[in-house]
């Protein structure tokens, strides 16, 4: 589909893969879920792709040289599994109304609930149009934008596009010079309970810090045992396959982070971080052998300690858990943008989120309440 009036011509390709890495990557702003190496594994790996119901379909904006100058990593959804935004009950009523909600177009990173950009490059405004226009030229029920950052849902509002509010927590570095100054930030009980946790955690155990090429072939063995431990229990099944841990520790180098607990020489548990320009990005992590705190050791402690010291601004460690805000994380809102082109459907949903904003608001304040920090230290 061509622009006629800004001279762009809008297509979507078969994946990110085939792509030229150099192009796509000048489209993003350092963002490691976004970078050609990560969304390309995720394809070659066959995380997603045939039979996965994450069918790759990236739109891309092309200039009158047939230059990239805009990107969005669109997918074509038959369920909506490995989002974390949850749209079943949307699926369930549009399918009672007599309608297919699936497929649907979901514009994201897959399996990732980190929040940042998804109109990649110069023309946000081009790429949206696009978007509308694949959903409505071939009957898709809807499109969505999930994790889309502010600059990003500004140009969705723009459009007039349906707007979702969430939560997650976020550790924030204020400057603290070692895990111990953040440890003075906080009141006196809940220091000490942290200090106890990781005595408890760590004790008969020796913990590895390993980065880009120091993690052996062994230790992604290990940490593939760990996530699919995880994965069976929350998912029934892993989304992701053991060569994506391949092709990750081949093409992101040393955006990659693993904290390895043994015992007796021998990994227990592990966490998989992928850092970026200004935070540490918890993402994967799993036992063999349940210890009291170590998943708060490893996924939580481990990874403020480690932000402390190599100067990271923030530390986000997945989707849900309110017990982080005890142990100094704290609550933000997230968001994400949604196209409906059935005017009764959109009617209905946006209803609905109008008053989960509310809800979510509401939550944040009470949340925020609990938060650890002395009064002098607090946001």
């Amino acid at each position: 589909m061509a622009d006629r009036e800004t001279e762009v011509l809008a297509k979507i390709a078969s994946g990110v893969s085939g792509l030229n890495a150099a192009a796509w990557d000048r489209l993003g702003d350092g963002d490691p879920f976004l970078n050609h190496a990560f969304l390309s594994a995720l394809e070659d790996s066959g995380s997603v792709g045939a039979g996965t119901g994450w069918t790759p379909a990236p739109i891309l904006i092309e200039d009158e040289a047939s230059r990239l100058v805009a990107a969005a990593p669109g997918y074509l959804k038959s369920h909506s599994q490995g989002e974390y935004v949850f749209d079943h009950g949307w699926a369930d009523a549009w399918q009672r109304a007599g309608g297919e909600y699936y497929p649907k177009l979901q514009v994201a990173v897959p399996f990732t609930p980190v929040p940042g950009p998804r109109l990649l490059g110069e023309r946000p405004q081009q790429l949206l149009a696009a978007i509308e226009a694949v959903t409505t030229q071939n009957g898709i029920s809807s499109a969505h934008i999930t994790f889309i950052n502010d600059a990003g849902l500004e140009e969705c509002r723009r459009r007039d596009w349906l707007e979702r509010h969430g939560v997650q927590y976020h550790w924030f570095n204020r400057d603290y010079g070692s895990f111990e100054d953040f440890l003075v930030a906080l009141t006196s009980r809940r220091r000490k309970t942290i200090r106890k946790e990781r005595a408890a955690a760590r004790e008969g155990l020796t913990f590895r810090a390993l980065r880009g090429e120091e993690i052996q072939t062994a230790d992604w063995d290990a940490m593939w045992a760990f996530y699919q431990d995880t994965g069976s229990r929350k998912w029934g099944r892993p989304y992701l396959t053991r060569e994506f841990f391949d092709l990750v520790s081949e093409r992101m180098g040393d955006r990659a982070l693993l904290f390895l607990a043994d015992r007796d020489e021998r990994p227990i548990a592990g966490a998989l971080n992928f850092i970026g320009p200004k935070a540490l990005y918890g993402r994967y992590w799993g036992t063999v052998d349940e210890v009291p705190f170590l998943h708060f050791e490893l996924s939580y402690y481990q990874a403020i300690e480690w932000a402390i010291d190599h100067g990271l601004a923030t530390v986000q460690a997945g989707a849900q858990g309110e017990h982080k805000i005890t142990r100094g994380y704290e609550p933000v809102v997230t968001r994400s943008a949604h196209f409906i082109p059935n005017r009764s459907f959109r009617d209905a949903v946006s209803d609905f989120l109008e008053a989960e904003r509310e809800g979510v608001a509401a939550e944040v304040e009470w949340l925020r309440q609990d938060l650890p920090y002395r009064s002098a230290y607090s946001a």
